[in-house]
């Protein structure tokens, strides 16, 4: 949800108070972050944990104390966030989704501690990656231990069964990719004598933001444009004052106007984006390559003898011209921050973040990312093989792991866990392999965003109202709603109604970063 600028001053101006008064009264917190108990929010994709359930008692035992733990549905998490930020009850420890405005204000008000230049003394949670610590940073300072996410996992997947029938090969540049679309939704690749197939599945994107990783983000990238910002005579510019950003969307709306993506584009749930290509709709799907692993997952309870012949895997594609420009991720998603409310002093700071990279070793991730060894999984040969799965108690053991607790997981994560899941077929062998040879090949050639580590003050009062004006009018320019001149006079009003400021102040915050 947005945070309009009156909520953000409301809840600025309650969290100043709050920190005041813990300022004069902080002697109870300072004794709950002294004892055995970690509070901590974290969101929650599923069922919340049984608080004595064995994941929880497992965590427990490595953090070596007491989690009081405040699990919050994920479609709510951005709002309750908000409303905790201007609270005086902030946990010890807070999942953080990502930079948003009220987090920002928050950080910078002195809600959560620093970790610049803190963290390399803790073994596990110092950075992986210097470019990933750096784009999570806030303008260079670090105030939150970053949750690690592949650099690059973008991906393109394909109905294996239809290039088959077909006889397509895996698209190349953007004009092969037009082409399988087109041959997709009119030369009735499922053989049942019908027109009703069509070629890209591209959902409604649930952040109005035009610096995601949306496939259209990927796509413009694809085709030159900046990866949000990108630097054009020197200067940092945003990606639709570029032409390649005009030219991605004119391929794209010829694809829309042709039939050849879903007519329901701006409106399908991305919780649906699977459904028409594992049904036999659409047949292909921009995304990133861990998706892999989830439709076989659907395709197998389709079809258990042939579903590895159903879905083939390409990388990022190439312009016409046979330049290559692949669209990488942040390389975070989101991050673990201290509150300096409810951890008080240096002493009680290291007492948390000690917990927390025992939490990060390897058997700490382990658990977050596969659960317990011996009770829902086993290692054969390096790899997580199920087990027990007719036992109801490690069917709520799963639950607890891949819905709630690899939040907490610095380094874990569903589909980059410690240990993989076990292939169960010769196809998601060749899959995994690919997967990590194309990460490394279009690594190669990854378009980083220079902006990621820069927050404007401009962009955190007036975000909220600047981030839909140019993703709207990207949508009704693909649905033919409005002309491209209406498209670029809305950019105009982007620049017009505070963009000018955010892109001075973003230029003028890299200069003092380095340039880097």
């Amino acid at each position: 949800m947005k945070t309009t600028p009156r909520r953000l001053l409301a809840g600025t101006i309650a969290l100043t108070t709050a920190l005041l008064a813990a300022a004069c009264g902080g002697e109870d917190a300072g004794r709950q972050a002294a004892s055995n108990e970690l509070t901590m929010m974290v969101p929650l994709f599923g069922t919340a944990p049984d608080p004595a359930g064995e994941v929880q008692q497992a965590v427990e035992k490595i953090v070596g104390k007491k989690l009081k733990i405040s699990w919050v549905p994920n479609a709510e998490y951005g709002d309750k966030t908000n409303v905790v930020l201007a609270s005086d009850k902030i946990p010890q420890v807070m999942v953080v989704q990502g930079k948003t405005a009220a987090f920002v204000q928050a950080a910078q008000a002195g809600a959560f501690w620093e970790l610049t230049d803190r963290l390399d003394k803790y073994p596990n949670l110092k950075a992986k990656s210097e470019q990933s610590e750096l784009n999570a940073s806030i303008n260079g300072k670090v105030f939150g231990i970053y949750r690690v996410r592949p650099l690059l996992r973008s991906a393109v997947l394909y109905r294996k069964d239809w290039l088959d029938r077909l006889d397509l090969k895996i698209p190349e540049t953007v004009d092969d990719l037009y082409e399988v679309a087109k041959a997709f939704t009119e030369k009735d690749p499922d053989g049942n004598g019908k027109k009703d197939t069509y070629g890209l599945i591209i959902p409604k994107w649930p952040t109005p933001v035009f610096c995601s990783s949306s496939p259209y983000n990927v796509i413009e990238t694809w085709f030159g444009a900046p990866n949000c910002y990108g630097d054009r005579g020197g200067r940092l510019t945003p990606t639709f004052d570029t032409e390649e950003f005009y030219a991605a969307n004119r391929w794209l709306k010829k694809m829309v106007d042709e039939g050849l993506v879903n007519p329901d584009f701006a409106t399908l749930d991305s919780a649906k984006w699977n459904d028409p290509f594992y049904q036999g709709k659409g047949g292909i799907i921009i995304d990133v390559n861990v998706r892999a692993s989830q439709m076989y997952g659907l395709l197998k309870e389709q079809d258990p003898e042939n579903y590895g012949d159903k879905l083939a895997m390409g990388g990022n594609l190439k312009r016409s011209d046979g330049q290559k420009f692949s669209h990488p991720f942040d390389g975070y998603n989101g991050f673990l921050a201290v509150s300096k409310q409810s951890v008080r002093t240096e002493a009680e700071l290291d007492d948390v973040l000690k917990a927390l990279d025992r939490l990060a070793t390897k058997e700490g991730q382990a658990l977050l990312a596969n659960g317990i060894e011996g009770r829902n999984f086993k290692l054969e040969n390096g790899f997580d093989v199920p087990i027990n799965d007719d036992d109801p108690a490690v069917k709520t053991i799963n639950n607890d792991v891949d819905f709630a607790f690899v939040q907490l997981g610095t380094w874990a994560t569903i589909g980059m866990g410690v240990y993989e899941q076990m292939p169960t077929n010769e196809a998601e062998r060749e899959n995994l392999r690919l997967r990590k040879e194309l990460v490394e090949l279009d690594l190669q050639t990854a378009v980083h965003n220079p902006a990621l580590p820069i927050v404007s003050p401009a962009y955190v009062s007036k975000g909220a109202v600047l981030d839909p004006i140019v993703s709207d009018a990207r949508v009704k320019f693909l649905a033919g709603e409005i002309t491209e001149e209406q498209l670029r006079a809305e950019v105009k009003r982007w620049h017009e109604s505070g963009g000018d400021q955010v892109v001075a102040e973003i230029n003028d915050l890299h200069a003092k970063l380095g340039g880097s």
